[in-house]
């Protein structure tokens, strides 16, 4: 490669010279010139001259003008060499020029930055980055630059593009004016962006140039070498369709190998189901293309996870985005050994029909012999030289897998080509299909791309401005197989997106039955496809599918092992197996991972128990309209009982972190099943989840369930038995919180009438009663009977627990407060004094002590049968 140099002299103007570098040697950064030829060029010859002493007219030439620009631009970017076509390369020399054209590309690309001279854009004045100059952006886009075929590797090679007017302004970058460029072009942004040119196919490629313009015809041709990363000798003279015909030849050659015609078929994807356009999975396309890029011996990639995340769909859009790269693309159907058999039967008929002198393949199709074309398909694909072929085993369900045996499941590795070569693609459901680079499929992240599916699916508009449509999006959830069959159930009703969203959270079995099936999706439709998983995984591990049917009754998120220890009366064995410990726990669960039905929950950021596991909120709808047609009293009343009973004691380190787990639970227990399950043993479940609202602020539903705890304990215990005068002060407490004052009195005046009753007026529950509503009729303002009450409570504390309890000196510092209130402030500071606590105001409030229920709180887990009998 051959550098311009700028030498400084005396004058300050600076000459140019040569810096020559051998192929293999270091090249220092440098900066390259893009420009369209003109009249005046300056040449390889004019500037040897120069520097002989003999080239005094090189700098009158029109040419030298954007030479001399590019050295001092790029001196401004601290770049001592430069590049520039027409001076660069001796083109008297026809070796020089031929390996100057094949590796044009490589120096573009490696410059540090590309000057883009625009010889017929005029913007004399500042600078036009970012300006809204019509005058220049208008003949921008008619730039004879853009019509130039030579120009085209200029613009997408390198990493860097910046464009200049004529008179040498700096107009933006290719960033900048990148949707300028796109409509100008039709070069895709992405491309622009810098994107690898093979994530484009061969005729995407091709199209780039046909508008495009050279003075030789040929070179129409030999500027797309790069474009094509190939090589080739030039042959002026030959014409433009000689030289694309061996252009076409190369390119074949680089991606198919050298002997691909002697196995290339045409490509087809009949039968193959497809949709109409695919959206998104960019990450995994490009993931999968490096995973499979190889020199001819074997690469695989296994696609795998749930049912309905499109993996059948990314395969097809591979294998039609990179077909250029295969010789040949054959698609078998592998989901039972049936299909699989038959499969091999169309490829044979393809291979035949193609190249009819195969061997035994004429013989065995002839006979029929299934299990004999197999071999003449697989030993065709194992023959030297035949190494570009792609494979494509979709609907891979049913694996063989070591220590379980399955008569039906299906050995791939008994049908791939023996020959370690050609590139394979396999989807599957399961996560232990270890054959290549394996690609799990998760739900689609952004919800444009679910807007996406949806509007294409449907026929309608479906944007982020319309929120019926959004609220769709969202609670389907980036499962492309919901989306899509959503969309088409929308395309054949007149069903709005409010209205089937109203349908699907109501009736969700009824509609998935009623619902069209997808032609892209086979027989599969929401309904059926997990069952193929379900059934495999009761195979596999009875436990596994009884936990999966349980999960019906529990939030899709986060279900956790301790969640599931507690001993709930009649629980069945396997459940006692099932979580036992974590290791039992998480080998059950592991099965429903490997047929991606279940993943790792990670939406605690932090724990103080096990992290949980989830499962798609579409899956939760199967499994709780399909798995669970009937739904299970018992099970619904076991779920409500473990979240109760893991209500936490806010004595454990970070209870909060616990409720707020149980929170997202507790908001699945069905009203319906709530009242089935609030029978009068199981009255605790409402105080319990009580707590639980209140804890977390959920004021209204912590009032239904305290309501709900009252009424059972009312029914079985009676109006004054210590649970039912409990649930009587979790009320109290509840209104108080909420400021309803008035209801909060009512509720502690029953509760001391019923203390005064059941265990007479001495006894301590009796004086925490009167030390509540002490404290309460002193927010009321009721100062009198606060005293009165606030004096009979410290009577009876230090009667009972001694002058120095914590307890009797709370009392003793609220009636300080009640004297304050009253402006008797020396008996309040005597009280303040005697408590030890000072006269401060405590931070939740003036009183010491916060209000609780009349009974001490207890947060133990579900009573055993005989426990409330011992009050």
């Amino acid at each position: 490669m051959r550098l311009l140099t700028r030498n400084a002299n005396p004058a300050g103007s600076g000459s140019l010279g040569f810096a020559d570098y051998p192929t293999g040697s270091a090249v220092p950064p440098y900066a390259i010139l893009s420009h369209t030829w003109g009249a005046e060029e300056v040449t390889y010859q004019d500037l040897l001259a120069q520097g002989n002493g003999n080239g005094t007219g090189v700098v009158q030439k029109s040419g030298y003008r954007k030479i001399r620009l590019c050295g001092e631009q790029a001196e401004r970017d601290g770049l001592r060499h430069f590049w520039v076509d027409t001076c660069c390369i001796d083109k008297s020399n026809s070796t020089e020029l031929a390996r100057s054209i094949n590796s044009m590309f490589a120096w573009y690309a490696g410059a540090r930055v590309c000057y883009v001279y625009l010889a017929d854009v005029s913007c004399p004045d500042g600078d036009g980055d970012g300006r809204d100059d019509r005058a220049w952006k208008s003949q921008f886009e008619r730039s004879r630059w853009f019509r130039r075929g030579w120009t085209l590797q200029e613009l997408i090679a390198p990493k860097t593009v910046r464009f200049f007017s004529e008179e040498g302004t700096y107009l933006g970058s290719r960033e900048s004016l990148l949707n300028l460029i796109r409509d100008v072009t039709g070069i895709p942004a992405r491309a622009l962006r810098g994107d690898p040119l093979p994530d484009f196919t061969v005729p995407e490629r091709m199209v780039w140039a046909e508008r495009r313009e050279t003075t030789e015809p040929e070179d129409k041709v030999y500027s797309m070498l790069g474009i094509f990363d190939v090589q080739m000798p030039l042959v002026y003279g030959e014409g433009e369709e000689k030289a694309l015909n061996r252009l076409r030849e190369e390119i074949a050659k680089d991606q198919k190998g050298k002997h691909h015609e002697e196995f290339s078929l045409p490509f087809s994807l009949h039968g193959v189901p497809e949709i109409e356009h695919f959206v998104a999975r960019e990450q995994e396309l490009t993931e999968m293309r490096d995973a499979l890029r190889s020199d001819g011996s074997r690469r695989a990639v296994v696609l795998h996870g749930l049912g309905g995340m499109g993996k059948t769909q990314l395969a097809i859009a591979y294998a039609k985005r990179h077909r250029d790269r295969y010789s040949a693309v054959f698609w078998l159907n592998i989901k039972d050994e049936s299909s699989l058999k038959q499969s091999f039967t169309r490829i044979a008929k393809q291979i035949r029909r193609r190249h009819p002198s195969v061997s035994g393949l004429g013989s065995a199709m002839l006979d029929n012999n299934l299990d004999e074309i197999i071999d003449a398909v697989k030993a065709w694909l194992s023959l030297p030289n035949n190494t570009r072929w792609l494979l494509i085993y979709d609907n891979y369900d049913n694996p063989r897998i070591p220590g379980h045996a399955n008569p039906d499941a299906i050995d791939i590795k008994e049908y791939l080509p023996d020959a370690y070569q050609g590139s394979v693609i396999i989807t599957t459901r399961s996560s232990q299909v270890k054959i290549g680079h394996g690609i799990r499929m998760q739900k689609m992240q952004n919800l444009e791309d679910s807007l996406e599916i949806l509007s294409t699916t449907s026929k309608r508009e479906a944007s982020m401005e319309d929120p019926d449509a959004v609220n769709v999006a969202k609670q389907l959830d980036g499962l492309p197989l919901a989306l899509a069959t959503a969309g088409v159930y929308l395309e054949q009703t007149s069903t709005t997106f409010k209205s089937y969203l109203q349908i699907y959270t109501d009736s969700w079995g009824r509609l998935q039955l009623t619902s069209p099936e997808l032609d892209s999706y086979e027989d599969r439709t929401l309904y059926s496809t997990w069952q193929l998983s379900f059934d495999q995984i009761r195979r596999q591990n009875e436990n596994s599918a009884a936990l999966l049917r349980l999960w019906a009754y529990f939030d899709n998120q986060d279900l956790w092992l301790e969640l599931l220890q507690h001993n709930i009366k009649d629980r069945p064995q396997w459940i006692v197996e099932v979580t036992r410990d974590e290791i039992a726990f998480n080998q059950t669960v592991r099965v429903l991972i490997n047929y991606g039905l279940v993943e790792v929950d990670l939406s605690q950021t932090e724990l103080v128990e096990s992290r949980g596991y989830s499962v798609h909120g579409c899956v939760h709808s199967w499994i709780t309209c399909v798995l669970n047609e009937t739904p299970s009293e018992y099970w619904a009343s076991f779920a409500i009982q473990c979240i109760a009973a893991h209500v936490p004691d806010q004595s454990k380190p970070k209870w909060w972190l616990t409720e707020r787990r149980l929170l997202q639970q507790a908001a699945r227990c069905h009203q319906s099943a709530l009242d089935k399950t609030m029978d009068p043993d199981s009255s605790w479940i409402g105080s319990r989840l009580g707590w639980l609202y209140r804890d977390q602020g959920k004021l209204r539903e912590a009032e239904e369930m305290n309501h709900k705890s009252l009424q059972s304990y009312e029914k079985a215990r009676g109006p004054d038995h210590l649970l039912t005068l409990q649930a009587v002060g979790n009320l109290a407490l509840l209104y108080y919180d909420q400021g309803r004052l008035h209801e909060a009195e009512a509720m502690y005046r029953r509760g001391l009438h019923g203390f005064e009753k059941t265990h007479g007026l001495d006894h301590l529950l009796t004086f925490r009663a009167v030390h509540h509503l002490a404290i309460l009729y002193g927010d009321q303002g009721k100062l009198g009977e606060a005293e009165d009450m606030c004096q009979r409570a410290l009577q009876g504390f230090e009667k009972a627990l001694g002058p120095d309890d914590t307890v009797t000196l709370q009392a003793v510092h609220n009636l300080g407060i009640i004297y304050s209130d009253q402006g008797r402030l020396h008996e309040a500071e005597h009280m303040y004094q005697v408590s030890s606590l000072g006269s401060f105001i405590p931070p939740l409030g003036r009183f010491r002590a916060s209000l609780l229920p009349h009974a001490p709180e207890t947060r133990a887990g579900p009573p055993t049968p005989s426990l409330s009998d011992n009050y």
